[in-house]
């Protein structure tokens, strides 16, 4: 698509941004803890499909506004939607035919998986962000000077700053003749998925296995998770549950840790996965979109856009934002976890989109 066509695409969706079934689960309603206390964060056992619940009446929510919540989601084209209080599921609902053991796509949203995963490996004395990344992927894995391939480290590939020329007709195609030179290294910053992609490489060749082995062991099968890597082309796509993409963002909203069980200790590198990363982007981290910023960026486009990611969010949320509108939102602050799977909602690119504003808005009208 022509560059300039795609950019006023990007600009008429983000100024718009601006201005049924559910399934079984345990009910064990208990008083509402300090939402800011994290010890009250309850987890659902690894091993079964229990999970315990509260309702939005005791949360003292607004049960007026429940209905229309679910209207919007049943005609946005959703499939599942999660929203965890405190651990425990207030809502779950499945629309459009949906079912609880359906798995859905993560697309980009997975990205955060990743990040999450070279962390691990970090920890494990496996790599470090600051080496260049030839020193895993190997020499000629771009067409690139060797002076050149030295200047981009595993953090580059992190934070979309790689330098490499996403001028090319398939940003997704990872052959070396298709990641070539554009700007010096951290200077720059593009979402370009080619230059994210081989961060699974770098993990397979950091861990001596694949990637999807490593991830399983590390992460997946350590708190209950479903699901699994498939590979469409260039890209690779995670699958799953809409509970196993919650109890993932549960993980994060517990700084890395399932219940007491450490699974990411390295802390300064939680804190910079889910910070600023750099200075060119303020709205992300390390493959994680971030609210709350004076100004963000986003997929397709080279500009910098003015005001916060989503205004109608909390201002500490973090997301998972995936093609079609998968959305993994965490909000600290408020000890939520709230996932939305399903088809494109019909504002879509590749992450953010309006559709992030308006679903906030109707979430707001709930919890508020």
């Amino acid at each position: 698509m022509n560059k300039i066509f795609m950019l006023i695409l990007v600009m008429i969706f983000f100024n718009i941004s601006c201005s049924d079934s559910t399934s079984e689960i345990i009910n064990q309603n208990s008083e509402n803890p300090n939402p800011l206390d994290v010890s009250a964060l309850y987890f659902p056992p690894i091993d079964t499909n229990s999970w315990q619940t509260v309702s939005v009446s005791d949360l003292g929510w607004n049960s007026n506004n429940e209905q229309q919540l679910y209207d919007f989601l049943k005609e946005k084209s959703t499939k599942a939607f999660i929203i965890l209080k405190n651990g425990k599921i207030v809502i779950e609902k499945y629309f459009n035919g949906a079912t609880a053991e359906d798995n859905n796509p993560w697309y980009s949203a997975g990205k955060t998986l990743t990040a999450f995963t070279i962390g691990v490996a970090q920890q494990e004395n496996l790599l470090s962000i600051n080496e260049a990344s030839h020193n895993y992927l190997g020499t000629g894995w771009a067409t690139l000077t060797s002076e050149q391939e030295n200047m981009i480290t595993i953090k580059n590939h992190l934070t979309m700053t790689t330098g490499l020329d996403y001028n090319v007709s398939n940003q997704n195609c990872t052959n070396s003749d298709c990641l070539t030179y554009l700007n010096k290294p951290s200077t720059f910053w593009y979402y370009h998925n080619a230059t994210y992609t081989v961060l699974t490489d770098i993990v397979s060749g950091a861990a001596n296995q694949n990637f999807e082995s490593y991830f399983d062991t590390k992460i997946k099968n350590r708190i209950g998770m479903n699901g699994t890597w498939l590979s469409f082309g260039f890209a690779n796509i995670y699958y799953s549950t809409a509970r196993s993409m919650a109890r993932f963002g549960l993980l994060n909203l517990n700084n890395g840790s399932w219940d007491t069980e450490e699974i990411l200790s390295d802390q300064d590198f939680f804190k910079e996965m889910t910070t600023m990363s750099q200075n060119l982007n303020q709205a992300y981290g390390y493959l994680w979109w971030l609210n709350g910023k004076n100004s963000f960026r986003t997929p397709a486009a080279e500009i910098e856009f003015p005001g916060k990611l989503i205004p109608n969010a909390p201002d500490d949320l973090i997301a998972g934002l995936g093609k079609d509108d998968q959305k993994l939102y965490i909000v600290p602050s408020q000890n939520l976890v709230i996932v939305r799977m399903g088809d494109n909602a019909g504002e879509s690119l590749l992450g953010p989109s309006s559709f992030d504003n308006s679903l906030w808005e109707k979430i707001n009208l709930l919890i508020n």
